[in-house]
């Protein structure tokens, strides 16, 4: 594999993964990632995330498809892969009598060219709690033990399953901006994670699955932009929604009403704004209560895992983006 900023340091074809009884988790996905990317798996619970995470990391083959990690099937060359990559799974599991400091120290020894256990610690400030028992730490605590072990091997490729659960919103963005750094300084990160803020902000492009499929690829912006903006605002008295401009004419794609609030959907967002706020202009009228925003990424979500459910049946694709 040719060594350049644009790599593919993850490559998945077709990939499938069946359980015992029959049960597919995982139903034929593909997507790539570059190196010093975040990519970022979304879904709803049992969507297959972890399934995914847990054959790129090499846990188990998959039952079809192809995966490739910095050029190497991570279960059959999983000496090859191993080394360089970190893991961050959803539950540590360490010894609850050791210190964190002693946890850290156990673990180095399992790392090649483990990085001191004082600096991971410190990364994830976690130096002032090196003398305290496991057991003595705070789930949110835990969760920054986990990631600072995941970091001692100073990993090139770094899965982070789940990463800010159980944190604090001080602890999570410290735990954005700790990620931000390392992708900065050329590490690649897949993560997974129900926080849709937590993808929006750290994620150079991002995949929703559902059902064990990916819906939509792309980055947080394009995924956002398959959903319509919105804009309400309440009527002024004596005016209703056939006073206003033709909503053709605005860009406008539906609307609906609720006692004098009108509530507009529209894919041209400065348009459909630009052209209500000139006719009360006009008009001389206030639109009170007015609120003009794009789509959020948890209103894509929810409305493409909608559209998932509809379309399995029509065989509709995934929708994927260039970045």
């Amino acid at each position: 594999m040719e060594n350049n900023g644009h790599e593919h340091v993850i490559e998945v074809t077709d990939l499938r993964r069946v359980y015992g009884g029959g049960f597919e988790a995982v139903s034929g996905i593909s997507f790539s990632v570059r190196r010093g990317e975040i990519f970022a798996l979304l879904g709803t619970n049992g969507a297959g995330k972890t399934s995914t995470v847990e054959l790129l990391e090499g846990l188990a083959p998959p039952a079809g498809g192809r995966i490739r990690v910095l050029g190497h099937d991570p279960y059959t060359e999983r000496a090859l892969v191993r080394p360089r990559t970190g893991v961050m799974l959803q539950e540590g599991g360490f010894p609850s009598e050791l210190t964190v400091a002693e946890t850290a120290r156990m673990w180095a020894g399992c790392v090649s060219g483990a990085r001191p256990p004082a600096e991971v610690l410190a990364l994830v400030g976690l130096e002032s709690k090196a003398g305290i028992r496991v057991k003595q730490l705070s789930g949110g605590q835990r969760r920054r033990l986990d990631l600072a072990l995941a970091l001692l091997g100073d990993p090139e490729v770094l899965f982070l399953d789940e990463p800010s659960t159980g944190l604090d919103a001080e602890g999570r963005r410290d735990t954005w901006e700790l990620v931000g750094a390392l992708r900065d300084r050329g590490t690649t990160v897949l993560l997974t994670t129900h926080y849709l803020e937590e993808a929006e902000n750290l994620a150079d492009r991002l995949a929703i699955m559902h059902e064990g499929r990916i819906a939509v690829t792309g980055t947080p912006a394009e995924v956002t932009a398959t959903q319509p903006s919105r804009i309400s605002f309440e009527l002024p008295e004596g005016y209703f929604v056939g006073d206003l401009p033709p909503l053709g004419e605005l860009g406008v794609t539906g609307h609906e009403t609720d006692g004098r609030t009108v509530r507009l959907r529209t894919r041209e967002l400065q348009r459909s704004a630009t052209g209500l706020l000139l006719w009360a202009e006009r008009a001389r009228v206030e639109l009170r209560r007015l609120d003009v925003r794009s789509a959020s990424l948890e209103e894509a979500f929810l409305g493409i895992a909608e559209d998932a459910s509809a379309g399995r049946a029509t065989g509709t694709t995934t929708k994927e983006y260039a970045a």
